[in-house]
């Protein structure tokens, strides 16, 4: 019996088909566990999307902390602005539009201080102004009879929200009030055609920027009071990283072609790129910076819009940089003994002009007046005065090449052509990083930066002034004599 069993263990059962072939028969799977082996699959895919957007998000509040307060914050002002509900003193007082502050928390609060202020006081003005329009309206066109009351109210609505939309497309009220604008097209017309059906307009209106002012005034307090992120601020660093990552690119680039060294210079080289991409995030916090109140070390008429030439000119610096990049980049390989004449002084303008570009980042970030900067600004004129007497100079060593060796040895012209190219470029680099120098201090004049002793222009005037008690007896007669 024993081996009998012995010999059916290693049988094959199959099953012969149509064609002639045969089969292994699988074992039918039960229902219930094929529900429950597809339940898990997508048990544990579920999981595993949940858990890398928990990561996701741990990184994203990890790397900037500030994004967690700004919803805490937000929460806070919608829990303040909640209370004209939950309280019946102050829900008597502003009736059931009190829902409108709470859509006005959500559509105007921001992360940061500025942007928020512009919101707020564009939504109060413009509020402000289109409620007493349209009760201006309202008044005019019940006077005018029930006739012409539809007609008086339609084109007042059309002219003034053509207008207003209008006003859109100017750039100078566009960059100050293009919400306002969208906010007071909204509520007159809102307000004015309510009023056509609204019996006691005036309470209604009144009521809508009531609560509109509550939560305005909320934002406000929360967003300044807790944890503010101002716009200036933002702008000045930006400024200030922009220009450190420029001379970095510039190091980077130049070392890399002359030294042919990769790894770490590499990175440095794509510096230039994000001055490149900065334009637009400088213009909106210089647009929300000019509503903000006095903070730190900025008045409230700091001269934010010198912010964006000085990053006009950086931008313009890095065009340059990356001229030269693509220049250092490009298959065409220069001679080595025309890279050999011209390297000395191609490094010492990269490192004079970088030198200047990190001396005015400094000047920037302290907010100080340099003493260096114009020592430093010489240095790179003279180095770039040598590097034009070298290329003066590159034709004659060209020649006694030439006359030295055999004509099979003469340097091919695209050789000569990559080195050329770049030390141009260098030339405009550094004559554009005087255009960048020329803007700080133009920015370090009219924001009063502070002189080397540590004291503004201002202090120093008051200095001078001395009390006519104080003053040393004589000095006016000795000053006649002379």
């Amino acid at each position: 019996m024993a081996p009998e069993k012995k010999a059916f263990e290693g049988v094959e059962w199959r099953i012969r088909v149509a064609d002639g072939s045969s089969e292994v028969p699988v074992p039918d799977m039960g229902l219930a566990r094929k529900l429950w082996l597809r339940t898990k699959g997508l048990i544990s895919c579920l999981g595993l999307n949940v858990w890398m957007f928990l990561k996701k998000a741990w990184d994203i509040g990890a790397n900037d902390p500030r994004k967690v307060i700004h919803c805490f914050k937000v929460g806070l002002a919608l829990t303040l602005v909640s209370l004209f509900y939950f309280m019946r003193p102050l829900y008597d007082g502003v009736g059931g539009n009190a829902m409108w502050a709470l859509m006005t928390v959500v559509l105007v609060f921001e992360p940061n201080v500025g942007a928020t202020l512009y919101k707020c006081l564009n939504r109060m003005f413009a509020t402000f102004l289109a409620g007493f329009l349209a009760l201006g309206v309202h008044w005019i066109a019940s006077r005018s009879g029930d006739r012409f009351e539809p007609f008086v109210v339609g084109a007042s609505v059309f002219l003034l929200a053509s207008m207003a939309t209008f006003t859109r497309f100017i750039p100078s009220i566009k960059s100050l009030f293009d919400y306002g604008a969208m906010v007071f097209i909204l509520t007159f017309s809102f307000v004015a055609v309510s009023g056509y059906r609204v019996d006691k307009l005036f309470d209604f209106a009144h009521q809508r920027i009531s609560t509109i002012f509550i939560g305005t005034s909320l934002c406000i307090l929360v967003i300044i009071l807790v944890c503010p992120i101002w716009c200036g601020q933002e702008l000045h660093g930006l400024t200030v990283r922009n220009m450190d990552k420029l001379a970095d690119s510039l190091d980077g680039c130049v070392t890399k072609y002359f030294t042919n060294t990769n790894g770490e210079d590499d990175k440095k080289t794509q510096g230039y790129k994000c001055v490149l991409s900065s334009k637009a995030s400088e213009d909106s916090m210089a647009n929300f910076a000019r509503w903000e109140p006095s903070h730190g070390r900025f008045n409230f008429r700091h001269p934010w819009k010198q912010y964006l030439k000085i990053g006009a000119s950086m931008r313009s610096c890095a065009y340059c940089i990356e001229a030269l990049n693509s220049c250092i980049n490009k298959e065409n390989k220069a001679a080595e003994s025309i890279k050999k004449h011209l390297s000395t002084s191609c490094l010492k303008v990269r490192s004079s002009t970088s030198s200047v570009i990190r001396e005015v980042a400094e000047t920037v970030k302290k907010m100080n007046k340099s003493r260096t900067v114009i020592l430093l600004v010489g240095e790179m004129n003279g180095a770039v005065e040598e590097l034009r007497n070298d290329l003066k100079s590159l034709p004659q060593l060209l020649d006694l090449s030439t006359s030295a060796e055999n004509k099979e040895h003469e340097t091919p012209f695209m050789e000569i052509i990559p080195v050329v190219t770049l030390a141009s470029i260098l030339i405009e680099i550094a004559a554009r990083t005087e255009a960048i120098v020329s803007s700080v201090e133009e920015l370090a004049k009219l924001a009063d930066f502070a002189a080397h002793d540590g004291k503004s222009k201002k202090s120093e005037m008051k200095d001078k002034i001395v009390p006519d008690e104080e003053k040393p007896e004589g000095n006016l007669e000795a000053l006649q004599r002379v």
